[in-house]
């Protein structure tokens, strides 16, 4: 009897969810986690696939624990157009917790888009590439979902 409840206990904890051990330096508002993301891809799919990424880290850390950057070039830069109201809208919602949305000034130029285009409060940079190393040089982490 005792083996078969130390084997139902095994079983039990095998597929029990985990809570995530943070590394050092557990993320704080003194401290926060430092994420940046790439959005590259053009579907709806890509877009609200990174988009719900970046909440899912802001859920886990707690927003004042995170720092976020997402950062759109290429095809991407659909995701930041006024015109897709739903995407617009989520990313609205991700601005009120301090998620920073950029825009590559060269994928602007390259597809014609008019910063009037966009939605309001995304910042503009010469390349979105290069906003990604540099980000990555200082110690952020990159996500590519």
């Amino acid at each position: 009897m005792k083996q078969i409840l130390i084997f139902m206990y095994l079983i039990i904890a095998t597929i029990l969810p985990a809570d995530t051990v943070y590394a050092e330096p557990i993320p704080s508002f003194i401290e926060p986690r430092q994420v940046i993301f790439s959005m590259t891809g053009s579907s709806e799919e890509e877009i609200n696939h990174i988009l719900s990424s970046a909440n899912n880290v802001l859920k886990a850390y707690g927003p004042e624990n995170v720092e976020m950057r997402i950062v759109a070039y290429y095809h991407g830069i659909r995701g930041l157009l006024k015109k897709n109201k739903d995407t617009a809208l989520r990313v609205r919602v991700l601005m009120q917790y301090n998620v920073e949305f950029i825009a590559c000034g060269n994928t602007m130029k390259t597809k014609k888009i008019d910063k009037s285009e966009l939605i309001e409060g995304t910042q503009i940079v010469t390349a979105g590439i290069v906003e990604m190393i540099e980000r990555v040089q200082e110690g952020w982490v990159y996500i590519k979902p």
